[in-house]
């Protein structure tokens, strides 16, 4: 048997990975993306982890695949796939997509400066920034995004007592801001990260267990989004977000910036018109902005944009042998 070929270019979006697969993946029938997630799901999961586990990948390994649209309005379709699974939709996936497909030539828009894409969650909006044969910034217009539960009272083992929000921006987060059970970022390690948001995770998905009141594909609680006050002199906030079994995002998270977002204007904090400036774990920033009002299931929601930068880092040939008795991938525990 042939080793199965995937082609592949790498990229980071704001020093988060994106491994976009151009070539190699299974064919799937012509139908929305919601549902070919969910065929990839139950018959290809094996794709996502040969390329998101070691020995291809890591435990913050993220990337997408190249799908034609099933949809007349949009250029392209695509899957989202990272080591926790295969997302409904991803924000800087969105934008390192955008920017190795231009790049590389494996989409042509009909408007010079837009694009539309096909994903899970839905139908999103892109607009870039060219530099010559390059990609400056990518715009997402995101779907609607909502504040699902406010003040949400949970025991965390270790931690005792936290006030958190649940928000919606293309994945459930539960967003933590500083409280006295808990002081901040500054009074955490990447390691603390890394035992603690499993732990809130659990407790929020026992006294919320969230479910898009639209799409009851799209459920559970995935992320949880550490928030702050801003280093950077040009930021709102700051933010690390936790994903996967052990994910910190080194990007400000596209659809947490969506979701936080959300959770402000939903408080008062913030207003439709306004602009969001978000930084990374790391100091990298995304620019959002609170575009117009919207609703979900009868929920006040916004829509939310997010501007961002992505750069191409290599050509990858990855082979998956079935010969080798790791061919599939394999996480540490």
């Amino acid at each position: 048997m042939h080793p199965h070929t995937f082609l592949c270019v790498d990229a980071h979006t704001c020093g988060n990975p994106v491994r976009v697969v151009a070539g190699g993946a299974p064919v799937l029938p012509n139908v929305p993306m919601g549902e070919k997630r969910q065929i990839f799901v139950a018959e290809h999961d094996w794709v996502r982890r040969s390329l998101m586990f070691e020995p291809r990948g890591h435990d913050a390994m993220s990337g997408s695949i190249l799908y034609p649209s099933s949809r007349e309005d949009c250029e392209l379709g695509v899957l989202f796939i990272e080591v926790s699974g295969c997302l409904p939709m991803c924000g800087h996936g969105t934008i390192g997509t955008v920017t190795v497909a231009l790049e590389q030539g494996f989409v042509v828009p009909r408007v010079e400066g837009r694009l539309s894409l096909e994903v899970p969650a839905g139908k999103v909006e892109v607009e870039y920034r060219r530099n010559g044969r390059f990609v400056d910034e990518v715009r997402l217009y995101n779907i609607p995004s909502y504040l699902h539960a406010a003040d949400v009272r949970v025991e965390v083992p270790g931690l005792g007592p936290l006030t958190v929000d649940v928000s919606y921006g293309g994945n459930f987060y539960a967003i933590v801001e500083p409280q006295p059970g808990w002081g901040g970022l500054d009074a955490m390690t990447s390691a603390d990260i890394l035992t603690w948001s499993p732990r809130v995770r659990e407790a929020v998905q026992r006294a919320v267990a969230p479910v898009h009141p639209e799409d009851p594909r799209i459920q559970g609680l995935s992320h949880v989004l550490w928030a702050d006050r801003p280093k950077h002199p040009e930021a709102h906030a700051r933010n690390a977000v936790f994903y996967s079994d052990k994910g910190i995002d080194r990007s400000p998270c596209g659809t947490g910036t969506s979701a936080r977002m959300a959770q402000r204007v939903a408080k008062g904090l913030l207003r439709v018109g306004e602009d969001f400036v978000h930084e990374s774990i790391i100091g990298t920033l995304f620019h959002g902005r609170v575009e117009a009002a919207a609703e979900v299931g009868g929920r006040p929601a916004i829509r939310p944009s997010i501007g961002g930068w992505a750069r191409v880092i290599g050509h990858n040939t990855i082979l998956v042998d079935e010969r080798d008795p790791l061919a599939f991938g394999f996480q540490l525990t």
